[in-house]
């Protein structure tokens, strides 16, 4: 159906053009400050994240950003999706499927013991989505997040 291939440090500008379409998408354009520099030094020169796209006809038309974190509950890593997106004109069309799918097989060939991501609560059709694939929302959790003066203030002042 789709092909799927990893990103590579060439890769940086498109990336961020995805980056933007989901902001826009979530309505958060705003809140965007990436840049291919900040991309390339972060995804690929520190190896934190990683990217795939999904492809029609040699063009990149969905993709997902993701990265380890650990379960010490499981005592091995999982995988966090940050973000999945496809263009709107290609939805409907298996391309998100087709990400996860490869997501989760990744996940299972390097041993890790989760795939879990955040979905925001008005993304009805998102939501629709995950759940037609057996996903399951967890209950009796919050996110918590430190960012920008708040972040800065407690590592300064504890």
């Amino acid at each position: 159906m789709s092909d799927i291939r990893f990103a590579n440090e060439n890769d940086t500008q498109l990336i961020l053009l995805f980056i933007n379409a989901l902001a826009e998408y979530e309505k958060m354009a705003d809140e965007v400050v990436a840049t291919p520099e900040l991309l390339k030094e972060w995804i690929f020169e520190k190896g934190k994240a990683e990217v795939l796209f999904a492809m029609e006809n040699g063009e990149e038309v969905g993709f997902a950003l993701f990265f380890h974190n650990f379960s010490t509950f499981l005592g091995r890593a999982g995988i966090y999706l940050e973000d999945l997106f496809v263009l709107p004109e290609y939805r409907g069309k298996g391309y998100g499927k087709a990400l996860l799918k490869r997501l989760a097989a990744i996940t299972v060939e390097r041993g890790c013991g989760r795939l879990e991501w955040c979905c925001l609560d008005w993304n009805k059709p998102s939501i629709d989505f995950y759940l037609s694939l057996g996903a399951k929302p967890l209950e009796d959790w919050t996110i918590y997040r430190l960012t920008g003066d708040t972040l800065n203030a407690l590592a300064e002042n504890g």
